[in-house]
């Protein structure tokens, strides 16, 4: 990039940076180079990683999708705007009007502001994207599997899968066939939106329908891995990555903007080989351990984060909203939002201090199911019910396999720091760590409520309801 040019982009970065958010579904831990995956090629990720920083302890706020992207998209705790779960085609309810998404805080500092992907936060016409900030929108309105298809359905359970375009449905029956070029047409908005965009900040939402199942890779990546159908889909998603790379490169945009490549929960491990991994950490999406929350994330800008750098820092997706404010100058809600900002969390070389006293892990119908620390380190597993496979095999070609229930009857506590894997109970050595969790649990039970101890909440807003 010629001086003059990069001079006046970081003029630029330094005022309102521009923010490409890519968000994976059912992308597990140690799915991709930078986290630890060896037989799966991600050069354009390895790029990010190498331009930027990996973060390896950040976490979604619930392990599922629609609840995953209520929390990023609002800064709130999902449970407390009433987003539970992962809404299916005959949900009536959606995001409320009244709820600000990063979408609407940055179109009004000036932005274009684009959702290409899953959005899964509402189907009907209240709660699609271009309703809630977003310039222009191309893609699913929930997941890939709420179709008639689904392996698991009885016959007429979901009706036929729409893709859209803005408000209108473009093709109100995706096919398998359509199914596979999803990701391409995703990159091809995605990298347009970017081009048209390139004389203004703008934000750009890639929400992938992929790794969740079922899967499908475009013609141009069946079989290339050599490593199977998963395999195939990441290569896909790292290429689509490498584009939007590319593309800010040509645009003149890579000094300006802000990059951040996740996951909205963990690998959905009872489908085996359609599933990924989660490396050494415990059970996958679906649960609060650490392999349900934990998500790789790689973040790039350019003169702001050291590239090359691996942090440890804890952050939540809750946090982006108004880390992103800050950066940007953009004004935060005005109504109560569980995030913080975390950026020099994020961008500094030394160890900071996180400005959150804990995180709250929430599951099913608003069950407060564990609670961690502020610095990330100390986890405390409440009394609760969780699905598991129980060390058998996940299923195989996109048929899962049955889960099994466990228990947990009494508070466990566990050092991440020691013990990522979730291996070693120590609460009988710390008492005076879990005094200070369960204070921790109750205040937030007094707020945001807990079905698991009756408790009512005080603190809620309600979801958006179709008329």
């Amino acid at each position: 990039m010629p001086f003059g040019l990069l001079l006046a982009a970081l003029v630029l970065g330094s005022e309102r940076p521009s923010v490409v958010l890519i968000y994976c579904d059912d992308l597990g831990y140690a799915d991709i180079g930078p986290f630890g995956a060896k037989a799966i090629r991600t050069p354009n990720l390895d790029r990010l990683a190498r331009e930027g920083r990996s973060f390896t302890n950040f976490h979604v706020a619930q392990p599922v999708c629609s609840a995953s992207r209520a929390a990023l998209l609002t800064g709130c705790y999902p449970n407390r705007i009433g987003i539970h779960g992962a809404l299916g085609p005959n949900a009536k309810h959606g995001i409320a009007a009244g709820e600000t998404t990063m979408a609407e805080m940055l179109r009004d500092r000036g932005y274009a502001t684009a959702c290409v992907g899953k959005w899964h936060l509402g189907h009907l016409p209240p709660f699609l994207p271009t309703n809630h900030g977003f310039d222009r929108y191309f893609g699913l309105p929930y997941s890939n599997d709420m179709w008639p298809n689904h392996p698991e359905a009885r016959p007429g359970s979901y009706p036929p899968l729409p893709l859209f375009a803005n408000s209108k449905i473009i093709d109100p029956a995706v096919s398998p066939e359509t199914q596979s070029t999803l990701t391409g047409r995703y990159t091809t908005e995605a990298t347009q939106f970017i081009e048209q965009s390139k004389d203004r900040p703008f934000f750009l939402y890639l929400a992938h329908s992929m790794p969740h199942v079922p899967l499908f890779a475009g013609k141009g990546f069946q079989g290339k891995s050599k490593n199977g159908t998963f395999a195939d889909v990441i290569e896909e998603i790292d290429a689509s990555t490498g584009a939007i790379l590319s593309t800010l490169d040509r645009a003149g945009r890579t000094a300006d903007t802000i990059v951040i490549f996740t996951s909205d929960n963990g690998p959905w491990l009872s489908y085996g080989n359609h599933a990924g991994s989660a490396g050494l950490l415990r059970e996958g999406k679906g649960t609060v351990w650490e392999g349900g929350v934990r998500v790789p994330c790689i973040m790039r800008w350019p003169g702001k984060i050291t590239p090359g750098t691996r942090s440890n820092a804890m952050g939540m997706t809750i946090d982006l909203l108004p880390t992103m404010a800050q950066w940007t100058g953009s004004r935060l809600p005005e109504h109560i939002i569980d995030g913080r900002d975390i950026g020099t969390v994020l961008t500094s070389d030394k160890e900071i201090k996180n400005p959150h006293d804990g995180y709250a892990y929430y599951y099913e119908n608003n069950q407060l199911q564990a609670v961690l620390s502020g610095d990330g380190r100390w986890k405390l597993i409440l009394p609760h019910s969780y699905r598991t496979l129980g060390g058998q095999p996940g299923g195989n070609d996109g048929t899962p396999a049955k889960y099994v229930q466990r228990r947990i009857k009494q508070p466990e506590l566990y050092d991440l720091n020691a013990d990522v894997g979730e291996t070693m109970n120590v609460a009988e050595r710390h008492p005076d760590i879990i005094a200070r969790l369960l204070a921790f649990a109750d205040r937030t039970r007094n707020d945001l409520g807990d079905s698991l101890t009756q408790k009512k909440a005080t603190g809620t807003r309600a979801a958006g309801q179709a008329p």
